[in-house]
C-alpha cells in the first residue's frame, strides 16, 4: 500500500486579542483530532496586520494553548514569511489570475448600492479588467494606486465537508476577492493558503462562518498548483442570550477563565461538546475528551456557550483527576501534597485553590471549635484515641469506642468530632483525614488545644 504521512491541522488566530471559548473550539478540535491521528498541530500566527497584532496578545495564546493542555507542535509567524507571499503574488500576476482594480472604497460602495437598488446581488463587476495600460497609467498619474483581486474561475467548486457533508458554490456568484491591498500588505486569504500548501495542511477543522471563503480558497489552491486540504466547518459558539463571542468585547476569554480558578478540562470539555450530540459531562483527561469527537455529530445549529456550567463541570471534574493530572500544580500552590491527601479531598472541592484549606486543616494548627456542652464529651473521644500508625481504617475502630465511652450516637456524636478537629460542617470523610492530621494533633484539637 502507499504510504499516507500521518494528517497536519492548524489553528490560526490573528494576534489581535485574547482569544475565548469560542476560539478554544477550533483549537481543541484541531489538536485532538491532530493526537488521534497520530498527526501534527500547527500554530500559526496571522499576523500580516502590523497595526493591530501585538506581541503580548501571540505569547498570552501560546499560554492559553499550554493551559487546555494542547501546546503546539510546531508555532509559525506569518510575519516572518512575506517572502512566500510576495512570490505567489508574482505567480498569480504572470498567470493573469491577478489583476490591478483602482476603485476607491466609496466607488465600491456606490456600485453596490446601485446593483442593490436594481434588485442585483452586490458582486463587484470586474471593470477593472477591462481597462487598458493607458487607463492604469492614468490613474497612477492621479496617485491612485491598486489593489489587487484573484480572478475565479465563475464555476461549482464542490467539496465533502467533514461536518456539513457535501457542499457546492457558484464563484460565479461571488466578487474575485482583493488579496493585497493598496498599501502591498496582504488580506486573509492569500497567506493562509500560501501556508497551508508550503506546511502541507491536511485539514483545516474552522467555524462555519468560513464556508463561503473556502470555494475561493480551493479556486487559489488550485491556481498555485496545489490540493486543497480537508474542509470541516464547526458550528459557532455564542452567548446564552445568542449573542456572538467577540475577542475586541472580551466575551468569556481564557485568561478571565483561568483567573476565576476554572478547570482546563472543565473549559475543554463544554467547548468541544456544547452543540453535539455528545452529552456534556467531566472528562479525566484530553485523551478521554478526544475519544468523544465526532466532527459528524455536531449540530448545525448556533452553539450555546452557558459560563454559568462551569462551576459546577469543574468541580466534577476536579473529583474525577488522578494525583498525577494535580501534583505539580498542588506543588505550585506551595503544598507537599502526595496522593493520600488528594484522594482525601478531591471530592470536596469546588476549585483546585481549596485544597489549600484541607492542607491548613491537616498540617497545620488551628484552635478548635468546641461548645462547653461537647467539652467533657471530647475529651472522653481524646481518651480512647488507638496508639499510631493510623490509616483508613482507624476511624472506625476509634468511633466505635468513643460512642461506647461518651454514650452519644447520630449527630451528637459526629457533629462535635468533626468541628473540634476540622473547624467545618462539612467536609471529607474523617477516616481519610485522621492519619494526615496524626494522633498528636487530633488529640490535641480534641482537648480544646491549638494544634
Amino acid at each position: 500500500m502507499p504510504y499516507t504521512p500521518p494528517p497536519v491541522f492548524r489553528f490560526a488566530p490573528s494576534p489581535t486579542g485574547l482569544i475565548h471559548v469560542g476560539n478554544a473550539r477550533t483549537a481543541l478540535l484541531n489538536a485532538l483530532l491532530a493526537r488521534r491521528a497520530g498527526g501534527t498541530f500547527v500554530l500559526r500566527f496571522d499576523d500580516t496586520d502590523a497595526v493591530r497584532s501585538r506581541a503580548e496578545f501571540a505569547e498570552a495564546i501560546a499560554q492559553d494553548l499550554v493551559w487546555l493542555g494542547i501546546p503546539p507542535d510546531h508555532t509559525v509567524r506569518q510575519s516572518d514569511r512575506l517572502r512566500l507571499y510576495e512570490a505567489a503574488v508574482e505567480r498569480l500576476k504572470g498567470m493573469g489570475r491577478l489583476y490591478p482594480a483602482y476603485e476607491t472604497e466609496e466607488e465600491l460602495d456606490l456600485k453596490r448600492g446601485l446593483q442593490r437598488a436594481r434588485g442585483l446581488p452586490p458582486v463587484y463587476d470586474r471593470a477593472a479588467l477591462a481597462l487598458s495600460a493607458a487607463d492604469r497609467a492614468r490613474l497612477e498619474a492621479e496617485g491612485r494606486r491598486p489593489h489587487w483581486r484573484f480572478r475565479l474561475d465563475q464555476r461549482l467548486v464542490s467539496w465533502i465537508d467533514g461536518v456539513r457533508g457535501p457542499q457546492q458554490v457558484d464563484t460565479a456568484s461571488l466578487s474575485d476577492p482583493v488579496l493585497v491591498r493598496a498599501d502591498g500588505s496582504f488580506l486573509y486569504t492569500l497567506p493562509s493558503v500560501v501556508d497551508d500548501l508550503d506546511m502541507g495542511v491536511t485539514d483545516v477543522v474552522r467555524g462555519e462562518d468560513h464556508v463561503t471563503n473556502t470555494a475561493v480558497q480551493i479556486e487559489l489552491f488550485e491556481a498555485l498548483g496545489g490540493t486543497a486540504p480537508r474542509f470541516a466547518h464547526h458550528n459557532l459558539l455564542t452567548l446564552p442570550n445568542g449573542e456572538g463571542l467577540s475577542k475586541r468585547l472580551g466575551h468569556l476569554s481564557l485568561k478571565a477563565l483561568r483567573e476565576a480558578g476554572e478547570e482546563p478540562l472543565a473549559v475543554a470539555a463544554l467547548a468541544v461538546l456544547v452543540g453535539t450530540s455528545e452529552a456534556v459531562a467531566p472528562v479525566e483527561s484530553l485523551d478521554a475528551l478526544t475519544a468523544k469527537v465526532d466532527l459528524a455529530r455536531i449540530s448545525r445549529a448556533p452553539a450555546r456557550f452557558d459560563p454559568a456550567d462551569l462551576p459546577g463541570l469543574t468541580a466534577r471534574t476536579l473529583h474525577l483527576l488522578p494525583f498525577a493530572a494535580v501534583k505539580a500544580r498542588l506543588a505550585e500552590l506551595g503544598l507537599a501534597a502526595d496522593e493520600a491527601f488528594w484522594l482525601a479531598v478531591r471530592g470536596n472541592l469546588e476549585r483546585l485553590a481549596d485544597a489549600r484549606g484541607w492542607w491548613d486543616v491537616c498540617r497545620s494548627d488551628m484552635t478548635p471549635a468546641i461548645a462547653d456542652d461537647d467539652r467533657a464529651f471530647l475529651a472522653v473521644a481524646a481518651d480512647v484515641l488507638p496508639p499510631e500508625p493510623w490509616d483508613g481504617t482507624t476511624y472506625k475502630g476509634w468511633i466505635a469506642a468513643a460512642k461506647a465511652a461518651g454514650g452519644r450516637s447520630g449527630r451528637a456524636l459526629f457533629h462535635p468530632l468533626r468541628l473540634a478537629l476540622t473547624g467545618r460542617e462539612t467536609g471529607p470523610e474523617l477516616a481519610a483525614l485522621l492519619p494526615l492530621m496524626g494522633r498528636a494533633r487530633v488529640e490535641g484539637r480534641l482537648r480544646g488545644r491549638t494544634a
